[in-house]
């Protein structure tokens, strides 16, 4: 699922471009959101790990030990990147008309990773390259000899080979990820039609972007062209008794929810409040507009528009999250902690919720509250260490408490994950110096120095 390219060779010279580009630009995807941010937040996580698990199950896998992940980007897309995470676009959940075609993506990336996809990567990538540095070599002989015209040939065409052999290795993986993810909804009983509908739409896109649709070149792609797959999935799937097998309705709703809180938040206020009108009392247009209005900074409005919302569902924990946020970032945070409180009680500990609580009881600025509010926050980070806000809510109430040492340690593991190794460094040799050697805080401590360290070390010698 990732953007179309297209190959429009001229000189030789702009072949190489061309290649050394794409071969660049696909490596980047075993790093991903590096330039990207991801976005965290209790109910879509949960919402798509639920969407994941009967494919992930299906394909043979552990659903605890594969993780989705949003990114927030227009793009509509989602790719795998190594390991067992898959990475989904902004973009695509606002795409999405249902949560079916979701599920159609998820199979398709689950398709990748059972596959090894990212791993065999470089075996494209070899072979490519073998081409280009053999048409490389020939070329620059017979320019060497006086052919300079024979030698630019012999370098376009050697160029435009290597091109062409590496994006049908890439649309074979693409067409192996789809059988395969085909294979997962089956068996997990999970309807093929959003697969399908959603390649119609990608197709849409494709003609959107293409001066012709004729004019696209299946041959200079790195997938098939989507109106093929969506032709190869409907044969492959429209005779499978889960069909006709509507989504859940519980989880469709929770789509819906998710998508127009997604909207509310990504998108500028105006035109969230124009897809959205007061007219408009669904669930989704209440969400929405909550966020909406927040971003534009009439805190009142936002939080009628979560009462609304909480009046007909008082205890869930994702309204009760909301309303918490709000009046927190209101500066509000007395009146954030209740429902605070109550939504992380209702999701049994929700380390993102958790960590929102303890923001919110160090924000009272009450001695009172601090012992709660590390007890919050060191347990959101047992089970949740990836979350940097945590940390960084730990470090302060460690500074209040004036354990200055497990405040450089929190510190420490904040900037580790964030990608600044000097000063997680620097913070994690302040730990080291007043954490007891040989508990496990020095020893977390030691192992961040020593990572850190080897980090701007390899850093050093890429430049």
């Amino acid at each position: 699922m990732r953007r179309t390219l297209r190959l429009i060779p001229a000189t030789a010279a702009a072949c190489a471009r061309w290649l050394v580009a794409l071969l660049l630009s696909l490596s980047l995807l075993v790093q991903p959101a590096m330039a990207q941010s991801i976005l965290r937040d209790a109910e879509t996580e949960a919402l798509l790990n639920d969407l994941a698990r009967p494919i992930v199950i299906a394909a043979g896998l552990e659903p605890g030990n594969v993780q989705m992940v949003l990114i927030q980007d227009p793009e509509i897309n989602a790719f795998v990147a190594g390991g067992q995470i898959v990475y989904i676009h902004s973009g695509l959940i606002t795409a999405a008309d249902n949560a079916n075609e979701v599920q159609g993506v998820i199979a398709h990336e689950v398709g990748h990773i059972t596959g090894g996809h990212i791993v065999r990567f470089s075996e494209g990538a070899s072979a490519a390259n073998g081409i280009s540095m053999l048409s490389l070599l020939l070329g620059a002989a017979a320019i060497a000899m006086g052919a300079g015209e024979a030698g630019m040939g012999i370098l376009s065409a050697g160029q435009q080979a290597a091109m062409s052999k590496f994006l049908a290795f890439t649309r074979t993986q693409e067409s192996s990820a789809d059988a395969a993810g085909a294979s997962f909804m089956k068996k997990a009983g999970v309807s093929g039609k959003g697969s399908v509908s959603f390649f119609q739409k990608l197709r849409k896109e494709e003609f959107r972007l293409s001066s012709s649709y004729a004019d696209v070149d299946p041959y200079a792609r790195t997938h098939p062209m989507s109106a093929d797959r969506a032709a190869v999935m409907e044969n492959e799937l429209k005779s499978d008794p889960a069909w006709s097998r509507p989504t859940d309705p519980t989880l469709e709703a929770r789509f819906q929810r998710v998508k127009g809180k997604l909207a509310g938040f990504v998108n500028e206020p105006k035109v969230t409040l124009a897809k959205y009108p007061e007219s408009n009392r669904s669930v989704p247009a209440h969400y929405a507009r909550a966020y909406a209005w927040h971003k534009a900074a009439y805190p009142d409005k936002a939080v009628a528009e979560i009462d609304s919302l909480v009046a007909g569902a008082p205890h869930d924990p994702y309204f009760l999250e909301l309303k918490g946020q709000v009046l927190l970032e209101s500066g509000r945070p007395a009146d954030a902690i209740p429902p605070l409180r109550e939504a992380v009680a209702a999701t049994r500990g929700n380390p993102l919720i958790a960590s929102l609580l303890g923001h919110a009881l160090i924000a009272t600025e009450n001695p009172a509250n601090r012992a709660e509010a590390r007890t919050v926050l060191r347990n959101a980070v047992a089970r949740d260490n990836d979350n940097p806000f945590a940390w960084y809510q730990l470090g302060i109430v460690y500074s209040q408490e004036g354990d200055i040492a497990r405040a450089a340690l929190a510190t420490a593991e904040r900037y580790s994950m964030i990608g600044q190794p000097q000063l997680a460094l620097s913070n994690a040799e302040t730990a080291m110096r007043g954490i007891p050697q040989g508990t496990p805080d020095y020893v977390r401590a030691e192992d961040i120095a020593l990572t850190s360290r080897q980090a701007m070390e390899d850093r050093k010698r890429k430049r």
